[in-house]
Formats: structure tokens, sequence, C-alpha cells
């Protein structure tokens, strides 16, 4: 049987060579097993390089979440639209259980929510730090940075800030001037406030700000401080998690500017990108993007965007104007007309030339900016160190806010300019169960104090009612659980709230963190391969020991962006079965011709002996033959075109593609699964071309296919 089988193979592959239609069929499988391997590497690779950003800065292997939530987890590409998700109010017992589950590493809490702040303007900003300067020197309560300050070097700092109100003031009056020189802008300029600014303007305004300056801080602050229009609103996307957990489970994750939040304490840490994006000067950040493009090969010269950056930044200093007071504008034009040989006066003018760059002059005028404009004037609307205070809606639909302390920014490791990943902020998990509407640690030792100072008793849930309204009711306070609660309203007149500085300095327990509210939880695996295997696993303890929640991959739980790749996955079938169905018709006309060609030799091998059998199986293995060494040779042709792109990578073409490439070049690798599918392919094309026509051939009688030429 061997010797046959031999004997087959060696008459096959001396009929490969003797054919030149066996070439040309043999030149298709090699083409379409090649662009196979390729285009299956490649969508291999950006799979997991598509996990490994996912997985890596956010959703973890797993994602778990109450079982009565009725929309989908989905923490990708949402703009403030996030699931309704119930709250899990039995986080510790969850995380017992789980942790008992093999290949589980580690569960980290986690809510995801969405809220806006305000920045202010640069007028509410000085006439806030004049404000505090003024109660400094009065000796009243205020800014505790200006405690000890000396008399003297107050009365200088409130003597500049004026000076600085005054410059703004001047910038806003050329503003109305040249909105009422423009017959459509004239229409929007108030009345009302073009006397404001007369009023201010007048040296007796001035002369008299001593005698009343709260009185006159009030006037500036209702009357002139509206007029500027540059307060902005940022939209802030956040996780609120146990911020240790998080750093030490998503080892990507890198502090940037800043440090981290102290272990157990509240806190914030904002995005990179978006810290750079939403809350730099926007004038300095246009000339890093510029930066980064000409780094990239890109030139100011024939690029239309990095042009557009370029004139926005010459006519958009008005931003920079209003940060200056009248002394640092005087050193400044001094500084800018030696620097740019100028002989401008005006510092709008000195700024729109030092802001003309080109590719020649762009790395002077950058260091430029940063050395001489940049200490001049606030860079971060939001800097490190700072309170910020964020407001958003509870589940129960009032407005609560907290403040929290910004201790730096984060990003994760290649993905520095993915949009998708630089999106969402980290706030501490007491702060979020605080801002969420939720009763924390903190609100239950003050109801506690509340119970105790006012003698109510604690009634259950049940008897509310009749404790509240029935007869001869006494003062009563309701037993709380961990749901939603309205803080404010259960402090009302209390005047015992925690003071902020208190809760910036607490220090939390690792139980006290884990006993409260989460909305989801990440679970990070100790081996992913066995993914669906842990699935499984969670969903049989979530059963067996009723916890309540539902697990998703990593894919799901990203939403739609997860959905992208199985997008991608069918776009390939589709693609190559195009390719494969236009291949095998070819094919089998083409062995159609041949085989029929061969007739007359069938009907001699039949006449001789030669049973239909053998000649079937003779032709079979001519097809297995021409398959598997085009076939083969496909393989090995699309593996090194594969390693030749992999030497130095696919540049990601965007930030976009920053997420997807799990970095700024997709690496691509060879995989099994496109070598196994190519091979089955190419068997089933190449036998299925070449059955029929050979079945035809054998209905032929060996007299008359031995006639067939005469």
């Amino acid at each position: 049987m061997i010797d046959r089988v031999v004997l087959l193979v060696r008459i096959a592959i001396r009929n490969l060579l003797a054919s030149p239609i066996n070439l040309l069929i043999g030149g298709l499988i090699l083409l379409g097993t090649l662009i196979f391997v390729l285009l299956g590497g490649m969508l291999d690779s950006l799979n997991q390089s598509m996990q490994r950003s996912v997985v890596g800065s956010l959703a973890g292997h797993l994602q778990i979440y109450s079982a009565a939530s009725k929309d989908e987890l989905a923490l990708f590409g949402q703009m403030g639209n996030f699931p309704d998700l119930p709250a899990i109010n039995d986080f510790p017992k969850i995380q017992e259980a789980l942790s008992k589950v093999d290949n589980v590493k580690v569960v980290v809490p986690m809510g995801i929510s969405a809220a806006l702040i305000t920045s202010g303007n640069i007028v509410d900003a000085t006439l806030e730090k004049l404000r505090n300067l003024y109660k400094a020197r009065d000796g009243q309560a205020g800014d505790p940075k200006l405690e000890g300050v000396p008399k003297e070097e107050l009365e200088r700092r409130i003597a500049s800030e004026i000076s600085h109100v005054r410059q703004i003031i001047k910038v806003l009056r050329g503003d109305v001037e040249k909105a009422m020189a423009d017959m459509i802008s004239a229409k929007s300029v108030e009345p009302r406030n073009v006397e404001a600014l007369k009023r201010v303007e007048e040296e007796a305004f001035w002369a008299a700000f001593e005698t009343d300056p709260y009185g006159n801080l009030e006037f500036l602050e209702n009357r002139i401080a509206p007029i500027v229009t540059d307060t902005s609103l940022v939209f802030l996307r956040y996780v609120g998690t146990d911020l240790d957990k998080f750093q030490k489970s998503f080892d990507r994750m890198r502090i940037v500017k800043g440090s981290p939040v102290p272990q157990g304490q509240r806190g914030f840490l904002i995005a990179d990108l978006m810290h750079e994006d939403q809350m730099k000067l926007k004038t300095a950040r246009r000339l890093d993007k510029l930066k980064d493009a000409r780094a990239n090969g890109r030139l100011i010269a024939t690029d239309d965007e990095l042009k557009r950056f370029v004139k926005e930044n010459r006519h958009q200093t008005r931003e920079l104007v209003l940060q200056l007071d009248g002394i640092k504008t005087a050193a400044l034009v001094t500084s800018l007309q030696g620097v740019l040989a100028s002989k401008e006066t005006g510092i709008d003018g000195l700024l729109s030339q030092l802001l003309d760059t080109t590719d020649e002059n762009f790395d002077q005028r950058y260091q430029q900016f940063y050395e001489l404009l940049v200490p001049q004037v606030q860079l971060y609307r939001v800097k490190v160190g700072d309170m910020l205070t964020i407001k958003a809606f509870t589940k129960s639909g009032y407005i609560q806010n907290v403040n929290v302390k910004v201790y730096g920014t984060f990003a994760f490791t290649g993905l520095e300019k993915s949009p998708l990943a630089g999106a969402t902020s980290l706030m501490d998990l007491m702060s979020f169960r605080e801002l969420f509407g939720y009763l924390t640690s903190d609100k239950a030792e003050e109801l506690k104090e509340i119970q105790r100072n006012t003698g109510a008793k604690t009634v259950s849930r049940e008897n509310a009612e009749a404790e509240l309204f029935g007869e001869g009711a006494d003062e009563v306070i309701a037993e709380a659980t961990p749901g939603i609660i309205d803080p404010d309203a259960a402090l009302a007149g209390t005047g015992r709230k925690l003071r902020e500085e208190d809760l910036i300095r607490r220090v939390y327990t690792q139980q006290q963190l884990d006993d409260g509210v989460v909305l989801h939880a990440a679970v990070m695996l100790k081996d992913p391969s066995k993914l669906d295997e842990t699935i499984a696993k969670i969903q049989q303890a979530a059963k067996d020991q009723a916890l309540g929640i539902q697990v998703v991959s990593w894919q799901k739980a990203s939403g739609l962006l997860g959905q992208i790749i199985n997008v991608f996955r069918a776009l390939l079938f589709v693609a190559v079965g195009i390719i494969f169905i236009a291949a095998m018709l070819i094919m089998y006309l083409s062995v159609l011709m041949a085989t029929l060609q061969r007739t007359q030799m069938f009907g001699t091998m039949r006449a001789i002996g030669a049973q239909r059998g053998m000649i079937l199986s003779m032709v079979l293995i001519e097809s297995l033959v021409l398959g598997v060494i085009f076939g083969g040779l496909g393989m090995v042709a699309g593996a090194g075109v594969l390693a030749l792109i992999a030497t130095r990578g696919i540049a990601a073409p965007n930030d976009v593609m920053y997420f997807f490439f799990s970095g700024p070049r997709l690496i691509p690798q060879l995989s099994t699964w496109p070598l196994v599918v190519a091979m089955v392919i190419i068997l089933v094309v190449t036998i299925g071309s070449t059955l029929l026509p050979a079945l035809m051939a054998m209905r032929v009688s060996p007299l008359r296919a031995m006639q067939a030429d005469e």
C-alpha cells in the first residue's frame, strides 16, 4: 500500500512539472495562501494588541456587575451616556468568593461615571486672589498659604494684583471697542457692560478703592468678571476605585506628574492626555502638537493642520495677555524686543511675532516661549496639588459635590497619546461613593454622632412609617443601609460636617474601602488563556452562592470598541472567501481542461489493467501534492513578509490607532491558526475543484478514450 502511494506521488510530481496549467493553478494557490497568512497574522496581532490595551488600561481580563442590571456594561466610547448599573452592596462577599476561583488573581472594585467641572475665568481667579490678600492683611481667615506673610509683602502683592486687574480691564475695553466697530458684533455689546468698564477705568474708582475694598471687589466680580466669556466646562470622565490596588493590578499605569495618592487616602489622579488637551494653555498645547508633528517628519510649510495651528497661535494671544499684569507686561515687552530684534511696543504684536513659527525658527521660538512666557502665566487651569470641586447628579437626582486633592497625572505605558486610554481619570473609592450618593463610613459616623447628640432612636424601615407618623411619635432616625441617601438633607442644620482638611488627611483601612458599594469590578487572571474556563467557574460560583452578579469578558465589557475586532475578522474571511471562490472557479475550469486533455492517457491506462479507483487516486494525489507544495510555499512567503514587516512595525496613522496597536507601532506576529485554516482551505479547494472533472473522465470507456484524438 505504501509503495503504491509513493508511486502515485512520484507520478503526481512528474505531471505537475510537465503541465503549464498546473503551474498556473499552483500560482493561484500560492498567492491566496500568502494573502490569507499575511492578513490572518495581522488580524491576530491586532486582536492581541487591542486586548493588551483594553485589559491593561481599564477593563481587566473580566468585568463583573449586578445581575439585576438592564444595561450592558460598556467601559469605552461613552460620552456621559453610561450604563445604569445597580449597586453591588455586598462586595466583600463577592470578593471572597471570586478569590477562591482558580485562576483569579485579584478583584479591583470600580464605579464609572462622569461630571462637568468649570475652571472659571482669569478675572474670577485674579479677584479671588486679591480678596484673599486683603483678608490676610486684615487678619481674617482666608488662604492658609498666606498665613505668616509680612504685612509689607501683602501690600506689595495687593498692588501687583490691582495692576493686573487694571491691565485686564484695559484688554476688555479694547475687545469692546473692536466689537462696536463691527456692525454685526456691535449688536451683542450690552450698554451696561460699557458703562461698568467706563466706571472702573476712571482714576477716581481706584483712588477710592481702599475705602471699601470688599465692596469694590464685589462690584468687579458681579459686573466685570461676567464680561469675560472664557469660562470653560471640562467633561470629566472618571472611575472610582481602590487606587493602590488599581496601580498594582494594572502594571502599565505610571505617574507622569506629581505623585500617587497615599495609600488609604482620598485623592484624584487626572489622565495625563486629558490634562494636556483640556486643561493646558491652548497656545502651549498647540506648540506641543507642532513639536510632536515635526518630530514625526511633518512640515509646517506643507501641512494644512500645522499651518492652522500657527495661525491660531498668532491671532489668539488674548488668553496670554489677560494673565499679565502691568509689571509682567513691561518686563516681557523688553525681553521679547531683545530676542526678536523687534521695535514693536505692544505686547499683542510681540506675542504674535513670537508665535509666527516656521520650520526654520520653530525650535528657537518654542524654547523662547517656555523660557520667557510660561513662567509668567498659569500653564494649567488645574494643577497638581489643587483642590478639585466635582459636582454630579446622584442616583436620587439631587446635586452632590466633593472636594478632592489632585495628587498627579498618570498614563498607561505605550498608550500615552491614545484618546481612548487617556480619557478616564481616577478617583478614590470613598469620594466616589459620596459623590454618587451612597452611604460612606464618614457619613455613617456623622449620623451616629447626630443620633447621640439629639437622642434620636433607630427604627427599622418596616416600622418607620408608624414611628414617624403614628400617635406619640418621638424624634427618630431611620435605620440606614448601604444604599442611596441624601447626606446633605440628613445633616441639615447640624453644623457637624467633617472638615475638608480632616477628610484629606484621613487614612482608611482596607476593610473600610471594601465595606461599601461598588458598581462593577475588574478581575485580573493568572493565566489569560483560560478566560472562557474562568468565566464558566465564576458563573457557577455566582449561581451556587447567590452572589447576584454577571461576568463578561474584556471584549464584551469594552462595548462597541471590543466588537470592532469581530468586524475585522468577518471582513477578512469575506475577502478570503471571495478570493478562494474565484480561485476555485478558475482551478475547476483549468483542471477540467487538463483532465479532458488526459482522457486518452486514462483510457490507455485502463486498457492495460488500471482500475478506476487507481486513476482517481492518482488525480486526487496530484491535486493534494499541488496544494501542499504551492500552499506551503505561500505559507513560507506569508511568514516571510510578516517577519519583514515586524522588523520595523506599522506606524499608527493617528492617535486613535495607538489604542488598537497598543502603542505607536503594530508589531505583527505569525500565529498558528492562519496556517492551519489556510491548509484546510487549500485542501478543500484543490480536492473540490479536481474531484468532479476526474469523475467525468472516469465515465468515459477505455475504447472511446483511446479514440479521442482520431
